[in-house]
């Protein structure tokens, strides 16, 4: 039984989410999709539902209490029907609220789009004009401007919108100057196309999520502030009625009849709420980050199903043993695994080989050992990771979080985007020995430097005061290996470590990953793509696809005699030299041999 965050492993499953379950999927979300949808309805059936006429006056009915024969919340201080105002002065609210929401979201976008790809002197004239609006409160600014163009509810329109144009050109500006001097729109410009073309096809895309985003989450607060004016007595003007004027009107029989007040007060709440916690709802199914989690705040360690079956170990010779491991991910409420009965054990001194096609599931398996497999949305469903004799995934979280860089450490693929851009990689060094070791600040600083120098840095006391951005891509991945070995691993997991690097560093990288792994006698787990660096560094190899090992063996077995389809296309794709065009032959044969083997 797992002592780690644990929860009921969902229901395997392959089918493609849609938007709609996705949508439905929240809880909150879908509260407020029925909250609104009914309300809409209600207020579009109004015209034919059997009620008074909202704005017919009846003194001797006037303050009936709610659910009065014939008047199901009552009247107000005239006895008109509250019920029959309510639902008309929504429809005004609503459409109000909503036709202010995309004038702002038309204008502003606009404005933020061009403003964001033009730059310069056109993106200073624009935001300087934005700047302006800021300066006055919004409200006060839409006071105003409805007491410049006299009350009256297209007059609060145009106010709201107004107000909230620099809203919608502030946030779609940042997001289109990312965009602006991306690869693809430089590409589109290279091609010959159009200012307005590239706006239109390439940027917009890009933005309209925010937008519709942007949209969702502020039409609630448009109603609100539509419903302000009225309750002012700028909106909606005697007999029209919406939901402000109503409240407006109700305040003077607050006391002696609060439902005259509280009912459009409670519709206001109801709209609002609906409507921000749809839009909480859209963010997520438009955003493929928040759909998948990947923005959500992840835990400190792998989440382990409570059901999870744990096998015992079968290699008590090896530091490292994985036991039919299977990890995955939610989508939804459903498990899509990304590794399925993986098995693999590394003894003392050895360099294990573990080599697929990108997305076959490796680095998973490596996030695995330590529970660094982000959660959520990943989770540990079954399985085992021993490092000597204790399974890691029954841990408890203190203990876990101690073995990390302890006994396994790793070195990842891109060193650029894992050491911290404004600390200097000294100090990052000596923060990994800090971490796990009690020694003086003086002591610590030493060895960063030792180590710095161990793993080939030049002039390592000078350097250790530069940030990653000043070094070469090499030189950053030996600052991660130095990281790696600060406090003397057992076992070191490389998750292709050279695949970023030109062929002349990547051999020294290689190079020195193997001497200092003879050296200090550490496990080596290296993950790579490339059989031609297994065949030269690794003394066993394990072949994984789809998620699944293929074919495990010694290295040079493996090379002269492949059991396994996928192992031989893999080998068959290493170039040699003096081939020539019989290599892309050979190659072109077996993956047409796999076609049809797929048909």
């Amino acid at each position: 039984m797992s002592t780690l965050a644990a929860a009921p492993a969902p229901q395997a499953g392959s089918a493609r989410i849609t938007s709609w379950r996705l949508l439905v999927n929240n809880r909150l979300a879908t509260a407020g999709l029925v909250l609104l949808g009914t309300i809409l309805l209600l207020t579009a059936l109004a015209p034919i539902l059997p009620l008074p006429d909202p704005n017919a006056t009846a003194p001797a009915d006037r303050l009936k209490p709610v659910l009065t024969a014939g008047h199901l919340l009552g009247t107000d201080q005239l006895g008109r029907d509250i019920l029959s105002r309510l639902l008309w002065g929504t429809r005004v609210s609503v459409a109000v609220g909503f036709a202010a929401t995309f004038i702002a979201a038309g204008i502003g976008s606009a404005i933020g789009i061009v403003a964001g790809y033009a730059g310069g002197r056109i993106d200073n004239a624009m935001m300087r004009g934005i700047d302006m609006l800021m300066a006055f409160p919004y409200i006060l600014l839409a006071l105003a401007i409805v007491a410049a163009l006299g009350p009256g509810l297209m007059n609060a329109l145009y106010a709201i919108a107004l107000v909230n144009i620099p809203f919608f050109a502030r946030n779609v500006r940042g997001v289109t100057l990312g965009y602006a001097h991306r690869e693809f729109v430089d590409a589109a410009r290279l091609s010959g196309k159009g200012h307005l073309s590239i706006i239109l096809t390439e940027v917009l895309p890009n933005v309209m999520p925010v937008i519709v985003i942007t949209m969702s989450t502020t039409a609630g607060w448009m109603i609100l502030e539509t419903a302000g004016l009225s309750f002012l007595g700028l909106g909606a003007q005697p007999p029209q009625a919406d939901l402000g004027s109503m409240l407006g009107e109700g305040r003077a029989q607050l006391f002696t009849a609060p439902h005259v007040s509280i009912v459009p007060g409670v519709m206001i709440f109801l709209i609002v709420i609906s409507l921000n916690v749809l839009g909480d709802g859209i963010r997520d199914v438009l955003d493929p980050r928040l759909r998948s989690g990947a923005l959500a705040r992840p835990g400190p360690v792998t989440e382990v199903a409570r059901d999870r079956t744990a096998p015992a170990s079968t290699a008590d010779d090896a530091v490292l043993v994985i036991e039919k491991l299977e990890t995955g991910f939610r989508q939804g409420g459903e498990f899509i695994p990304a590794v399925r009965g993986v098995s693999l054990h590394v003894k003392a001194g050895e360099c294990l080989g573990l080599i697929g096609e990108s997305g076959s599931g490796k680095s998973v398996t490596a996030l695995s050992v330590m529970g660094l497999v982000a959660s959520p949305p990943g989770v540990i469903r079954n399985g085992a990771v021993y490092v000597g004799n204790e399974d890691v995934l029954s841990m408890p979280e203190t203990r876990l979080i101690a073995k990390r860089g302890s006994r396994v450490a790793y070195v990842f693929q891109d060193p650029l985007t894992t050491l911290h851009p404004m600390v200097a990689i000294g100090r990052q060094v000596e923060e990994s020995i800090a971490a796990h070791q009690a020694i003086s600040a003086a002591d610590c600083r030493k060895k960063a430097i030792e180590l710095l120098e161990k793993v080939g840095i030049p002039d390592a006391r000078a350097r250790s005061v530069h940030y990653p951005h000043q070094l070469s891509g090499g030189q950053r991945q030996r600052v991660g290996i130095a990281m790696a070995l600060a406090n003397d691993p057992e076992i070191i997991i490389a998750d292709e470590p050279t695949t970023a690097l030109d062929v002349t560093v990547q051999a020294r990288i290689l190079e020195l990953l193997r001497v200092l792994q003879r050296e200090r006698g550490m496990a080596l787990l290296f993950i790579t793509h490339d059989f031609g660096i297994v065949s030269e560094f690794c003394d066993r190899v394990a072949v994984m696809k789809d998620g699944e090992i293929v074919e495990t063996g010694e290295t040079r077995q493996v090379l002269a005699d492949p059991q396994h389809a996928y192992t031989k296309r893999l080998i068959a794709c290493v170039p040699e030299l003096g081939t020539g065009a019989r290599f892309l032959d050979r190659v072109a044969t077996l993956f047409a041999e796999d076609k049809k083997e797929v048909a």
